[in-house]
């Protein structure tokens, strides 16, 4: 099967400029595939990762990848879906953010050897781009009223908020995928359905300079589903936090556990993202049993993010967590805090090892019955811990499948 039939068959192509044509240059093995991403945060989580399992496939068949970091559209921040201007980084954030991206997306692609990706950064090419310049040879070729009726716009024109800034990102983006065409031949572009209107933008972009200067530049967009839960969102939180891929931001424990908390709606597409089982055994395997469907899953993927070793102990630990009432301290995922006082409020202990959010999340779990340690439900939002017990290490259960063993260094 090749590439363009395995993007339709995993359901994992949305949307195209140009179906026919995309479907040509799969054929011909002369692609050479973008996909860019705002360094907005020093690690991705698991939803930032769809278009890094797409860019996978590509690199797989043999086709050239370039991921782009934006180092200068970051500092304007995508408007997309957005109901509030996001806020502006500082060069130090963005530096160091672009790194840890860097480190993500060596997870999913090879940097070296054979058919390496490239990695490339915006900011370089607008460095020293002189601002009427810019507009003279990028902005005249776009309408203002054509691009506030773009649904990438909706949310902050309906908010009254709506700025110059922000439209500038459009621009910025269309110029990004003519820049790599003119440089590296980059003849398709690949990111989230949420991009479609500043994909198009930058195929627009590329058929008027072709009538300029007579060229025949070939640039198609394409778009994936977005991964979305059933109410909506994005996946790639849960209500323990994000499910980052930076194994020093989250447990190998907790990783697992969000993955298997993906809502039964999502499970196809994750499997179809992330590994390579047919989807006739996927679609076979969810319709006989969702539980083991996304227990499956869950090792599957974290196998993949974090390695064989711990896919197995995360496995492990789960069954060993919810195999009886009993629970083996052993396995528990732990935290260790800091402790000058004698003891402490349950509150906050709970809120310092983070297994809650707020004092307020842990009240309501309180009321709820929801929480528990050492197997004895808490009903004392004011209970104290003594330092000396949690010396040995508390057992924390939050609902039915959280786990925590807080100790006191």
């Amino acid at each position: 099967m090749g590439l363009f039939e395995t993007l339709k068959e995993r359901n994992l192509l949305y949307q195209t400029t140009d179906e026919e044509g995309l479907k040509k240059l799969l054929n011909s093995g002369k692609v050479t595939v973008y996909s860019g991403t705002d360094p907005t945060a020093d690690s991705m989580h698991i939803g930032h990762c769809v278009p890094c399992t797409i860019l996978r496939r590509f690199q797989q068949a043999g086709h050239k990848v370039i991921v782009l970091v934006g180092g200068a559209t970051a500092a304007i921040g995508d408007p997309s879906g957005k109901t509030d201007m996001r806020p502006m980084l500082s060069q130090e954030q963005l530096n160091k953010n672009i790194e840890g991206i860097k480190r993500g997306y060596s997870k999913f692609l090879r940097f070296d050897g054979d058919n390496p990706a490239i990695i490339v950064n915006n900011a370089d090419w607008y460095k020293g781009y002189d601002y009427v310049n810019f507009m003279r040879d990028v902005g005249v070729h776009f309408n203002v009223n054509k691009m506030i009726t773009n649904e990438i716009y909706a949310n902050r024109l309906a908010e009254g908020g709506l700025t110059f800034f922000e439209m500038g990102y459009m621009l910025m983006q269309a110029y990004d995928f003519l820049y790599l065409n003119k440089k590296y031949g980059c003849n398709l572009e690949y990111g989230g359905a949420d991009q479609w209107g500043n994909i198009v933008a930058g195929t627009e972009l590329g058929r008027k300079m072709n009538f300029i200067d007579g060229k025949n530049r070939v640039m198609i967009g394409a778009t994936n589903p977005l991964l979305l839960t059933p109410e909506g969102k994005k996946m790639g939180k849960t209500e323990k936090g994000a499910i980052w891929i930076d194994g020093e931001k989250i447990s190998a424990y907790d990783f697992y556990q969000g993955v298997y908390q993906t809502p039964d709606a999502c499970v196809e597409m994750m499997f179809a993202l992330f590994t390579d089982i047919p989807m006739a055994e996927v679609r076979a395997m969810i319709a006989k049993d969702i539980v083991a469907s996304k227990k499956r899953l869950a090792y599957e993927i974290t196998k993949f993010i974090r390695g064989e070793k711990d896919a197995i102990e995360a496995e492990n630990m789960s069954k060993n967590l919810f195999a009886s009432a009993s629970i083996d301290k052993s396995n528990a995922p732990t935290c260790e805090i800091e402790l000058s006082e004698s003891e402490i409020g349950v509150l906050d202990l709970l809120l310092n090892a983070k297994f809650v959010s707020s004092k307020g999340e842990a009240r309501r779990l309180i009321e709820q019955n929801g929480l528990s340690m050492d197997g004895a439900t808490i009903a004392d939002p004011t209970l104290t811990i003594k330092k000396s017990a949690l010396k040995k290490g508390i057992l924390f259960k939050k609902g039915k499948k959280n786990y925590l063993l807080i100790k006191c260094k």
